[in-house]
């Protein structure tokens, strides 16, 4: 493969929900575009992976998980958050109202492809001000989000649809395909170089990498000068409950939306990725380490009787520090040596307690932990001080909205962390300092969830297409 050399219109890095939804808007506006799109992971329909089956993580290179068509997405609880104030910065850089138009047109494209009609969070609002009324009873704050759930296994479908029909639309996707470098001249993007020796050329470099790739790109960025800020850290857990416990929250909400203001240090907490009736489960990023998130499917057979979300509490630094992703990694492996590399699960009883669970203690518990393989251990061992005294005051809060959060038997699985790059500075173009490169997603932190991250990609397609107008 060394020594090719090709011409397109547009090259796209990623093939996640925002890389997609960009060569979506392009075919559909210019279906002569040359448009190349380039992926390290697997296409769709062989991202399988083993540890579903076998419950023994094998290893895989590129995870399959977290790589692949639709990134971490194809995989995840499918959770489309409706409303511009959750899942990333649209709304800062674009406005209210445009941020909300573009989530509305990523919706229906959602739909066209085979997403449920069904939104939480729009019904019995009674019920939904009494959970405000508690939640501001505990001063936490409730985010309205309208939630369209697609569930693990039906999103997996529809972004099998969506690769199809890339495809049919001449869309030029290249999987297994990890991009080595960007290339310039003068001072402008004019291609990239894989680590098969290829090299591709475009007039528009569009890099959407998602978190998987935010490390690599945080690399390109101080190699090329292309500027940055510091970036928000967000560490946690991921809490696991009986049903029971949360079942108003999720039948009115089915994801609440909640942010806390801790009293010791003013840091701020929020509930993440709730899902209802799931299970938690294990990802793996480049190098083996081991984070933990969690599933919820659409179909009977698969739900279990629990309940997981994370906590989250967000870090923002100042300088002198410049690598939020390293600090992420750092405790993540730290939980990872305690376990042999796998996750690390403590009863919130044990927890406040200031001791390790037990297999024994672990064993005689009423909730049964759906991450079979997550080893009894102590998170005081793994977090900073700050972070374990954040998360026991969040769990708090949440007990006086929806009591039995705080039962000694709730389980908290650690770690799960967000690798959000040092946020890309960019026009409202999205184009950065260096000519010629766009960013999108996760992976320049300028989103946070499916739903803004496919809204950013059409938006960027369509900044695109209008430069290209111009220059006729």
């Amino acid at each position: 493969m060394a020594g090719i050399k090709k011409e397109y219109d547009v090259i796209i890095i990623g093939a996640g929900p925002s890389g997609i939804f960009c060569a979506y808007e392009l075919m559909r506006r210019k279906p002569d575009l040359k448009v190349l799109m380039l992926e390290k992971g697997r296409s769709i329909e062989r991202r399988v992976c083993p540890k579903r089956k076998t419950k023994v993580c094998v290893g895989c290179k590129p995870c399959s998980i977290t790589t692949g068509f639709a990134g971490a997405g194809a995989f995840s609880d499918g959770k489309l958050s409706l409303s511009p104030e959750v899942g990333g910065t649209l709304p800062e850089i674009l406005g209210y109202e445009k941020a909300e138009e573009l989530i509305r047109e990523a919706d229906e494209i959602y739909l066209k492809f085979g997403a449920d009609e069904k939104v939480y969070g729009l019904e019995d609002m009674e019920a939904i001000d009494e959970i405000r009324a508690k939640s501001i009873r505990a001063n936490l704050k409730l985010i309205e989000c309208p939630i369209r759930h697609l569930g693990t296994e039906e999103g997996y479908k529809i972004y099998a649809r969506l690769q199809k029909h890339l495809e049919e639309n001449r869309v030029e996707i290249r999987f297994m395909t990890m991009v080595q470098n960007i290339l310039m001249e003068k001072g402008r993007a004019v291609g990239v170089v894989t680590e098969k020796g290829e090299t591709f050329y475009a007039a528009e470099i569009v890099a959407g990498v998602g978190r998987e790739g935010s490390e690599w790109f945080s690399h390109i960025c101080k190699e090329h000068g292309i500027e940055t800020q510091n970036g928000t850290v967000d560490v946690g857990v991921r809490v696991e409950v009986r049903d029971e416990i949360m079942k108003e929250l999720n039948e009115k909400l089915y994801e609440a939306k909640l942010v806390y203001y801790t009293p010791t240090f003013d840091d701020k907490v929020r509930v993440f990725c709730t899902n209802p009736s799931g299970e938690v489960a294990t990802e793996y990023y480049e190098g083996g380490l081991a984070v933990v998130n969690g599933h919820a499917y659409k179909s009977k057979e698969r739900k279990t009787k629990n309940t997981n979300f994370a906590l989250l509490v967000s870090k923002n630094f100042t300088e002198p520090f410049k690598s939020p992703i390293e600090y992420g990694k750092q405790i993540a492996q730290l939980g990872n040596m305690l376990c042999d590399g796998k996750i690390l699960v403590q009863r919130y009883g044990d927890f406040r307690r200031g001791r390790r669970t037990t297999a024994e203690r672990l064993v005689r518990n009423n909730l049964i932990p759906t991450l079979k393989d997550a080893v009894p251990g102590d998170l005081s061992l793994v977090f900073p001080h700050r972070i374990m005294v954040d998360i026991d005051e969040m769990i708090q809060a949440l007990d006086k909205v929806t009591p039995g959060i705080a039962s000694d038997e709730t389980l908290l699985y650690g770690v799960e962390v967000k690798f959000y790059s040092n946020k890309v500075v960019t026009t409202k173009e999205f184009e950065t300092n260096i000519k010629g490169l766009r960013v999108m997603g996760d992976g320049a932190a300028i989103t946070r969830g499916l739903q803004q991250a496919s809204a950013n990609g059409l938006y960027t397609a369509r900044c695109i297409m209008d430069r290209m107008e111009e220059k006729g």
